[in-house]
């Protein structure tokens, strides 16, 4: 039963290569095209039958049966542009893909099969559009595009994930991390704001971009201010909506671990989330009747390192006097370590409360040092935004944190 489905996924694999392959080339006459929809899918299930043949007779026939239809196809290829002139060889690897496809369906990781399938089909049909971004793409975008994936996919994974130095408080690993995603926000900031515009780039940036790091959002936001008249409204509200982000994903990470945690806490994080998301659609609105949105705002260059680097260094600094605090008044001092916690990252203190929350700590004391440590990481963000942006787009957000901050203890001091 398993070999018919396999067979079965084999085909539907070659099928959905060939359904994009044939639409493509509709246009042109029957017999001119290398393979078409019914090539495809006689491929896929070529591949699923050397497959099963694969487990009896070992890999080797897969492999020469791989290289018969390889040779096949590139002559096939050569005598078809002797016609039409097509030096392109994609619908060559495409039937290379669909094969190997129906080989692995047979194999036993049809999974990795059909998401292949899907992908390569979604590559294919993408050409008009990816060849469109090809053309605007900037040489400087181009060399932003390399940097951002050496110091990421190539530096942050030979980093040691481990602590050094006093109290082992030093991370390379998370350090460069951080380093990564600032330099990622400011990447993907300049994209949104090239490709929909200023204000619906830099608001969906700290939206998205809060998910990851609200206090990265907000270094790279503050610094953009920096002489750019007319744009406070607009960064003020993408700060703030990058911070709103870190109410609901507390929520969330404290009901993974501790349901009890998480009621105790829902509802004073609930109403700063509304209040800090109100704060920030209001000066994207205001933004928007100045008119002053889009000019100030403008990123010029996509992948700034410098920054990033100065942000590593404090952050690097921050946990060492987080852990020094630790050290020097234990557990006794949960609610001054959660401060501490606060200054440069909420989820650790969070995930370590949920976890002693019902054991080592009462729920009352487990939630109030969460609340403790995403007031004093919203009043970091506030502080930055002031010291680095500067008064105009640092009092707006000042002000808004501060009914935030106000709105959650009120509703602490009601509701708990």
């Amino acid at each position: 039963m398993d070999q018919f489905l396999g067979l079965g996924i084999a085909l539907a694999v070659g099928l959905l290569i060939g359904l994009e392959r044939g639409w493509q080339r509709r246009d042109q006459e029957e017999g001119t095209r290398v393979a078409g929809i019914r090539t495809f899918a006689l491929v896929g299930l070529l591949g699923g039958i050397w497959g099963l043949l694969a487990n009896d007779l070992g890999p080797a026939v897969l492999a020469a049966a791989f290289g018969v239809l390889a040779i096949v196809l590139t002559v096939a290829h050569a005598v078809s542009q002797r016609e039409n002139h097509d030096v392109g060889i994609t619908g060559v690897i495409a039937s290379l893909l669909a094969f190997a496809f129906g080989a692995m369906a047979t194999l036993g990781y049809w999974e990795l099969s059909v998401a292949g399938a899907v992908v390569t089909t979604i590559l294919l049909g993408l050409k008009p559009t990816l060849h469109q971004w090809l053309s605007l793409l900037q040489e400087r975008e181009l060399h932003a595009i390399l940097k951002l994936l050496l110091i990421s996919v190539v530096i942050l994974p030979l980093l040691p994930n481990q602590g050094y130095g006093p109290w082992e408080a030093l991370n390379p690993y998370r350090i460069w991390w951080m380093v990564v995603l600032i330099a990622g926000i400011s990447f993907v900031g300049y994209f949104a704001t090239k490709l929909i515009g200023a204000r619906r780039g830099i608001m969906a940036t700290g939206l998205f971009g809060g998910l990851a790091s609200s206090t990265a959002v907000t270094v790279n936001f503050s610094r953009l201010a920096r002489g750019r008249e007319g744009s406070e409204n607009l960064l003020a509200g993408g700060i703030l909506a990058a911070g709103a982000t870190m109410f609901p994903r507390i929520l969330v990470i404290s009901s993974i671990f501790s349901l009890s945690l998480a009621s105790a806490l829902l509802w004073p994080f609930l109403a700063m989330t509304v209040v800090n998301y109100s704060a920030a659609a209001l000066f994207w609105y205001w933004s928007g009747r100045s008119g002053s949105g889009a000019g100030g705002a403008h990123l010029k260059n996509p992948f700034e390192l410098r920054p990033a680097l100065m942000f590593a260094t404090l952050l690097a600094a921050i946990m060492l006097f987080s852990r020094g605090l630790s050290e020097f008044y234990g557990d006794a001092g949960i609610y001054l370590l959660a401060a501490a916690s606060g200054i440069a990252d909420v989820d650790a203190i969070t995930l370590s409360l949920a976890n002693m929350t019902g054991e080592d700590l009462t729920v009352s004391v487990a939630a109030l040092a969460v609340l403790t440590a995403a007031l004093v990481n919203a009043a970091v963000k506030a502080a930055l935004s002031l010291g680095i942006g500067g008064r105009p787009v640092g009092l707006r957000v000042t002000s808004a944190t501060a009914a935030v901050m106000v709105t959650g203890l009120l509703t602490w001091w009601i509701v708990v």
